[in-house]
């Protein structure tokens, strides 16, 4: 049995325009069960990020390893615009790498083990770090390498649980060709704290700060 994830996430928190190196650590949950985590890091000033992810899953049923996930992507950016990225991807054994480059002025060329697309403009992957995300209505799949449309919007605010504590928290839902992705950030600094969706057989995957 395959509890097939959505597609992976891109990375944190939003940094000033002076250099800096920040790393977050999530605890990730199927049905509340703990199957991994996934980590970031984003280091480098606003005008020049680099974004390393790195998630590792493996869900269990009676004591067996019913699906494994490993993931790792390395992203540039340059300001709101991503610049350059390298993924891969072994999803269960399916092994699937990313590329992306510039491609002159135009935007990107990203090449996948299928083809290669040319994307024009500023490009965005799926950055919840960054509040620009919330005025896209298309984004790079960094496993996949498709460009998905998707719908951003507020959706009001409440609380989660971070470090075994309430925090205040406001909620944006990205819907788009898979299941709606709920992404909470800390009202108060904005903070990416937890991320919620579902997967197939309507199980609900989480990500919790550590």
């Amino acid at each position: 049995m395959k509890a097939r994830l959505p597609f992976v996430l891109a990375a944190s928190a939003a940094l000033a325009g002076t250099a800096q190196a920040e790393a977050w650590n999530f605890g990730v949950f199927l049905d509340d069960q703990p199957i991994g985590e996934h980590r970031f890091s984003v280091t480098g000033p606003a005008d020049a990020r680099k974004v390393i992810s790195e998630a590792s899953f493996r869900v269990k049923l009676l004591g067996l390893t019913v699906y494994r996930y490993r993931h790792r992507a390395v992203e540039q950016w340059q300001g709101d615009c991503l610049s350059e990225l390298e993924a891969s991807t072994d999803d269960d054994g399916e092994a699937s790498r990313v590329r992306a480059q510039p491609q002159g002025d135009a935007g990107l060329a990203v090449v996948t083990l299928t083809g290669t697309q040319a994307l024009k403009g500023c490009v965005m992957s799926f950055a919840y770090w960054n509040p620009a995300i919330q005025r896209q209505a298309r984004l790079l799949n960094a496993q996949t390498g498709r460009s998905e449309n998707v719908q951003v919007r507020a959706m009001g605010g409440g609380t989660v649980e971070v470090r075994g504590r309430p925090v205040a928290a406001t909620r944006w839902r990205i819907d788009g060709p898979a299941q709606p992705i709920d992404v909470w950030y800390a009202a108060e600094g904005g903070e990416w704290l937890a991320l919620d969706s579902t997967v197939d057989g309507g199980r609900r995957l989480s990500y919790r700060l550590k």
